[in-house]
């Protein structure tokens, strides 16, 4: 009852479709009444009962379609945080229209660990439901407190949050450390792990199920059920077999990374791995630590072959900055050619990497720790057989350099929209969905991007142009820079017209000092 209160509320607007509705069938039972209480009927008479007849029935059919598209707005309205922040610019009849995409959208496979993982994850479930991540998991059996022995799960876990749709509760719940008794310094998402292990025949299971507990769009796998360990062999020949080790010891001992590799070699990958890598629209090679991250998931058993035989679109997210003790010095090139060398040349279709458009003042923070921007040595890259894309997918996220996730599902989206109509497939609802939904995620970022109306920038006396923005930062600096060279030129100058004003006493000094050498 209440709900149905809620139809006649002032903002509602479905009452005027109710009151066509009404009006339909007083115009029918109008023509109805007429034809029973006369026997005999004029032309004249003849023509408004028919006329009324189709008033009603249009009045009625317009009623029930509007009143049943107002009632889906409504329930848009209710469920899509954007539209409650901001209803006047948001379109209702894309966003509902939209809903499908996400069902109906490719199926996406992303493969890594880390940062990286989450970022493609969290900008790719508003384009589509079917996304599988395809997570790291090595070091099993790591105790990970005196009191829970459980397998390393951090990855897992800010990958289901990632993919959670409401991110901010989960965060929460799964990071909240208890704070006394027995469980004292115990995190909630340790204790839920090791009792799903205890629960479910396999590690597999334990995560299936945490994906419907949690209701995540769409799911998260581990790699693998074995016990698999990540080891590197260094350029000096030196082994190490413990992940956590290798990007320390390697930057120690100022050498490079010659290979990775896992231990045991027979290690499997799970079926459930392999049948959504069979059934990849996409897959994704997340950014994220190269030797540690990316290239041990393509050294399991069972996935380089799948990934091969796919007809999936293959696409690796480059980094945007360089890793010390990994990728020290290494080019854009040099990231493609080391996947290749460790797998084959199956499994990179594209590369989609930053413009390298960044404040300089940031880069100086990473230059002092070791890292600098990815050298895009575009020939190089593009002689390996890859096909390459630049977009802007860098920004600034608490003081570093982060992929922004919008951007990067943006232009992977953009990629499975060109290669559907490169294969005629225009009319497939896939394609026309996704490109809704990427025209519509365009419109409202125009929206959301929208400058202050007049009133509200008054004060202002010069408004800064797109340009300035972006590169306001960098001109200044540069301007400094030359204020300085000016400065030093006049400088100079100056002192070259004291020395000729005062020539021969400086020669006279010279003389003398080197008499006094002499002497000495």
């Amino acid at each position: 009852m209440k709900g149905f209160i809620e139809w006649f509320r002032p903002n509602a607007r479905i009452k005027r479709w109710i009151f066509l509705i009404l009006v339909g069938i007083v115009l029918a039972c109008y023509g109805i009444s007429t034809i029973i209480v006369n026997e005999e009927l004029e032309i004249s008479q003849l023509l408004l009962i028919i006329l009324s007849f189709i008033l009603g029935f249009t009045c009625i059919v317009i009623g029930i379609i509007f009143m049943q598209k107002r009632t889906m707005e409504m329930i848009i309205e209710s469920t899509d945080s954007r539209v409650k922040n901001n209803r006047k610019h948001i379109n209702i009849n894309s966003l509902i229209f939209n809903k499908k995409v996400y069902s109906e959208g490719p199926k996406i496979v992303i493969i890594g660990s880390g940062n990286g993982l989450e970022i493609v994850a969290r900008g790719l479930k508003k384009y589509t439901d079917n996304i599988t991540a395809i997570v790291t998991v090595s070091s099993y059996g790591k105790i990970m407190n005196n009191k829970v022995n459980s397998i390393p799960t951090e990855d897992i876990k800010n990958t289901i949050v990632a993919l959670s749709k409401n991110e901010e509760v989960t965060s929460k719940l799964m990071n909240y450390k208890f704070k006394q008794g027995e469980l004292k310094d115990i995190t909630f998402n340790d204790l839920y792990f090791a009792t799903s292990m205890d629960l479910s025949k396999d590690f597999t299971e334990a995560i299936a199920n945490t994906n419907e507990i949690f209701n995540i769009i769409g799911k998260v796998l581990p790699i693998t059920n074995d016990e698999m360990r990540i080891c590197a062999e260094l350029d000096n020949g030196m082994i190490i077999e413990e992940k956590d080790k290798i990007k320390k010891i390697s930057y120690d001992k100022i050498t490079k990374i010659n290979r990775v590799f896992i231990s045991p070699p027979n290690c499997r990958a799970t079926p459930e791995v392999i049948q959504a890598i069979k059934e990849a629209d996409c897959i994704v090679l997340s950014p994220g630590s190269l030797y540690t991250n990316v290239i041990p998931n393509l050294l399991v058993n069972g996935v380089y072959k799948a990934m091969k035989d796919s007809r999936a679109i293959k696409i690796y997210i480059s980094n945007i900055m360089t890793e010390p003790g990994q990728t020290d010095n290494y080019s854009l090139s040099d990231h493609i050619k080391a996947i290749m060398d460790h797998t084959g040349k199956d499994v990179i279709d594209y590369c989609i990497y930053d413009t390298g458009e960044v404040v300089p003042e940031y880069i100086k923070k990473y230059n002092l720790n070791g890292s600098e921007l990815v050298a895009q040595d575009i020939q190089k890259a593009k002689n390996l057989g890859v096909k390459l894309l630049q977009r802007d997918l860098a920004c600034i996220e608490n003081g570093y350099i982060r992929h922004n996730s919008d951007l990067v599902a943006r232009a992977i989206s953009e990629l499975i929209c060109d290669d559907l109509k490169y294969r005629d497939k225009q009319l497939d609802p896939q394609y026309m969905l996704l490109k809704s939904k990427l025209e519509y995620e365009k419109q409202f970022n125009k929206v959301k991007n929208k400058p202050k109306k007049k009133k509200e920038i008054k004060n202002r006396r010069v408004r800064k142009s797109k340009f300035l923005d972006k590169y306001g930062k960098r001109i200044e600096a540069m301007r400094n820079t030359e204020e300085v060279k000016l400065k030093n030129r006049e400088m100079i100058q100056d002192m070259e017209e004291n020395n000729k004003d005062n020539e021969e006493e400086f020669i006279e000094k010279f003389i003398e000092k080197i008499e006094q050498n002499k002497k000495k």
